[in-house]
């Protein structure tokens, strides 16, 4: 797990890199750039005024979101975001080369994968804040907005992105006339390395993490990160050297010699009646409120305090910090990291192969749910939805799985053949006549 990879310094030569700066100026000039060479392709029209949005958009980002993740070491490289960078690099150029042998101008990907990105993000960012959405709102919309915005550190639903990504490829395809699914099939193999790509970056953040494991390759997260919060509030790991009962009253059944608890007095068999000034009556609530107390210590380094029955004062002790590790956990995110490149490899491998087009989307709308729907079993951070045991990514991944049946099943009544590869001059646009 490494959150941040390093910082890049706020100011060069006196000069602000984020904000009205440095990269503001360097994007004025790409965009100078991507716009002169469009009109001299096609003229300005609505081909070229497609990326005008975009262009307000990232530089609306380099003046306004980005001096907001500023820190007083400077703008920090998150492990996250570049994983997530290199995945979308490497599958827009897979997609990109492979258009081009396929006798399609490779600026159709690239066009078509700016939108992608957008609102694969956008859309990726909104399934997980309406699924942890009381995470997110506070008393003001001001405050509720910057929580939503803030996701450097992650927060991001694979299929919230793939399916804010699909309306957008459908829409595209459809008003520039090109075949949707001759195209799909085309990239398929690239939404599967982003996403078996894109893991890696949340190995690195921490998130999205297995349930306890002792193979050989289980890994341990350090104290902090999402499977360590996860296991303390679930009591499998000691508080501070404090082990709770299961059920029933708040009883300490457990101490940690020589832990920040032990020092301070703390002992077997004694009852919480407060965790600060929060008055506590089971067990749940003691773990509750004594992990929250936890966090919060840590992340302002103010002392964690207990009242205890029988005692007229209460007991207090600074936190340790950075000296533990999470229990071995399935590290899920490798699981979806090598799982996603086979998938990748597999599809490659069975395109000259495809009778018919939309086949190879077929085969990743079967294999990828199944593979994520698996895969959730030995997760720990999601919940079951609906009532059910299945958490919100499995419902969507028999939704997908179902809709890659029927596309299988509406295939086989078409008659063989593929619009690809094409012949000739490359004009992707003759494609759909």
């Amino acid at each position: 797990m490494r959150q941040t990879l390093f910082y890049i310094p706020s100011e060069i030569a006196g000069v602000k890199l984020f904000g009205v700066g440095w990269l503001l100026g360097l994007w004025a000039i790409v965009s100078a750039v991507i716009l002169v060479r469009q009109i001299r392709r096609s003229g300005f029209g609505s081909e070229t005024t497609s990326y005008l949005p975009l262009i307000a958009l990232v530089g609306a980002a380099i003046v306004w979101f980005m001096p907001m993740a500023e820190t007083p070491a400077g703008f920090p490289i998150r492990g996250y975001g570049t994983m997530l960078f290199l995945a979308v690099v490497l599958s827009v150029a897979l997609a990109a080369y492979r258009a081009g042998r396929m006798g399609i101008d490779p600026d159709i990907i690239y066009s078509l994968s700016f939108w992608l990105v957008v609102s694969g993000i956008i859309g990726a960012r909104a399934f997980f804040v309406i699924q942890y959405w009381n995470e997110f709102r506070s008393d003001s919309l001001a405050e509720t907005m910057t929580h939503v915005v803030n996701f450097s550190r992650g927060g991001l639903v694979v299929y919230g992105g793939v399916l804010a990504g699909a309306v957008v490829t459908v829409v595209y395809l459809k008003r520039h006339r090109l075949p949707a699914l001759a195209l799909c099939d085309l990239m398929a193999p690239s939404v599967a390395l982003g996403l078996g790509l894109g893991r890696l970056g949340c190995f690195l953040n921490g998130c999205c993490y297995g349930g306890p494991a002792d193979v050989a390759w289980a890994v341990q997260f350090p104290e902090g990160s999402p499977p360590y919060v996860n296991q303390i509030e679930t009591g499998a790991l000691p508080i501070d050297g404090i082990m709770l009962a299961k059920s029933g009253a708040p009883v300490i059944e457990q101490v940690v010699p020589d832990s920040p608890a032990a020092v301070a007095g703390v002992t077997i068999g004694q009852t919480i009646e407060r965790v600060g000034n929060y008055p506590v009556k089971t067990a749940d609530d003691a773990r509750f409120a004594l992990s929250g107390a936890w966090i919060d210590s840590l992340a302002g380094g103010k002392p964690l305090s207990l009242t205890l029955a029988g005692r007229s004062s209460a007991l207090s002790w600074q936190p340790r910090v950075g000296t533990r590790h999470s229990l071995p956990v399935h590290p899920t995110q490798l699981y979806s990291a090598t799982t996603g490149v086979l998938l990748c490899l597999f599809l490659l491998a069975i395109y000259p192969y495809r009778r018919r087009d939309g086949e190879v989307l077929a085969w990743l709308m079967i294999l990828q749910p199944i593979g994520r729907f698996l895969l959730e079993t030995i997760r720990v951070d999601e919940l079951g939805q609906f009532g059910t045991s299945l958490s919100i990514s499995q419902w969507v991944s028999l939704g997908l799985l179902a809709g890659g049946v029927a596309l299988w099943l509406y295939l086989n009544q078409r008659p063989a053949g593929s619009v690809l590869p094409m012949t000739g001059t490359p004009d992707p646009r003759r494609l759909a006549a």
